[in-house]
């Protein structure tokens, strides 16, 4: 079936993002990933071409564009090159770095962070996992109170670790998720901006993961850290709140990378399979082959459909939490199901990185994992259920 998601401007903006990433991103990703690191440089320059930081405010650099297909575009090309830890750390700016610089910053602040923001000059992180905690934000430890307590005018003193956090190492600035209120339960949790070269402020170690490996991983130590009044991000005490109300966007990124990546996946096995012979035919010859293949192709149409009415609802402000949960537990694991699947029939040659479909196979594996676990995405959605069934 022909899809409508896109118009003449989508696809003129494919073309500006098409070219960008074949002279700047389609040459040097490979070498990243072999570096384990991303050159800075490279966000400057999507900054430059109009990839990067569409929706911010033209009085702060950007061009106001907030239709989220431009980065349904985006994710499309940047799975077509299989360039995926450049994809992930461009979203991770994108639809979670630049939310909360957009939502919950002052007029100050924004000046201090969204304007070189904008102009790929600072990179930020979002620090929210602890060891121990995982998808538990409730039982984060990492806390910090005021220097002279009552004085909302007075320093933060931060004390704590964050671990698994992405960009870790090259943020310049990174958003912490604390509990200022050990006695105010969810109320009890603020949100504070760490700037690179504090003191006290240490990276520690980049980890080593199973894929994704241009993109840096880490971990953050804060040994009373003394953080401005003015780096509050939002309200005290709202921190939670401020995370729930983010998590739509996080999750409409893992959906739209998810889908993009294991549409792109499957084509490039649909070719593959008729090009290669065994037993005198093409693989895809084979009745098997044929059913692996169109199992897949009906899947991946028919999340498109979600996928395309997760674009159009978070573009309308309504996405809902619960709509978000369904999709990315959705999406990712049939990312997971079909690179896995894309693999086998490529055989040996799979199993080799010098495929895309093997760097697929271990970059997607974390999409279950990292925004929420698919565990909990059910849960979310199974409490849902619950409460709209009791009377």
């Amino acid at each position: 079936m022909r899809r409508t998601l896109y118009t003449d401007d989508h696809e003129q903006y494919r073309a500006t993002v098409r070219e960008f990433l074949a002279r700047d991103v389609a040459p040097r990703f490979l070498d990243w990933e072999a570096e384990r690191r991303i050159d800075r440089e490279v966000f400057r320059t999507a900054a430059e071409q109009g990839v990067y930081a569409l929706s911010v405010p033209e009085e702060y650099g950007g061009s106001g564009e907030t239709d989220y297909r431009y980065r349904m575009v985006v994710n499309e090309e940047v799975a077509r090159i299989g360039a995926t830890s450049f994809g992930m750390t461009l979203g991770l700016q994108d639809d979670l770095v630049l939310a909360y610089l957009l939502d919950l910053t002052t007029e100050e602040q924004r000046k201090r962070w969204l304007v070189p923001f904008t102009r790929g000059e600072l990179l930020g992180a979002l620090a929210m996992t602890e060891p121990g905690t995982g998808s538990d934000l409730q039982g984060i430890r990492t806390a910090a109170h005021r220097d002279v307590p009552g004085d909302e005018t007075s320093d933060w003193i931060l004390t704590g670790s964050k671990t698994f956090i992405s960009s870790a190492a090259t943020a310049d600035v990174v958003i912490v998720a604390v509990r200022t209120d050990p006695d105010a339960g969810s109320h009890g949790f603020s949100l504070l901006m760490v700037e690179r070269d504090m003191p006290g402020f240490t990276r520690g170690r980049t980890l080593e993961k199973v894929g994704l490996h241009g993109q840096d991983t880490g971990e953050l130590y804060f040994d009373r850290v003394r953080v401005p009044a003015e780096n509050l991000i939002g309200t005290e005490g709202r921190g939670m709140a401020h995370l729930m109300s983010h998590l739509p966007q996080e999750r409409l990124g893992i959906i739209a990378s998810a889908y993009t990546v294991a549409r792109e996946v499957y084509s490039a096995t649909v070719r593959y399979c008729f090009d290669r012979t065994a037993f005198g035919k093409a693989v895809g010859d084979f009745q098997h082959s044929r059913f692996v293949l169109a199992e897949m192709e009906t899947e991946l149409d028919v999340a498109e459909a979600y996928v395309d009415r997760c674009v159009h609802a978070f573009n309308a402000g309504e996405l809902t939490a619960v709509d978000a949960a369904k999709g990315k537990w959705y999406l990712s694991e049939l990312q997971k199901r079909v690179t896995d699947q894309c693999v086998q029939l490529h055989g040996g040659y799979g199993y080799m990185l010098e495929y895309p479909v093997a760097r697929a196979f271990v970059d997607g594996r974390i999409q279950t994992i990292y925004g929420g676990t698919t565990e909990i995405m059910k849960e979310i959605i199974g409490r849902d259920i619950a409460g709209r069934a009791r009377p």
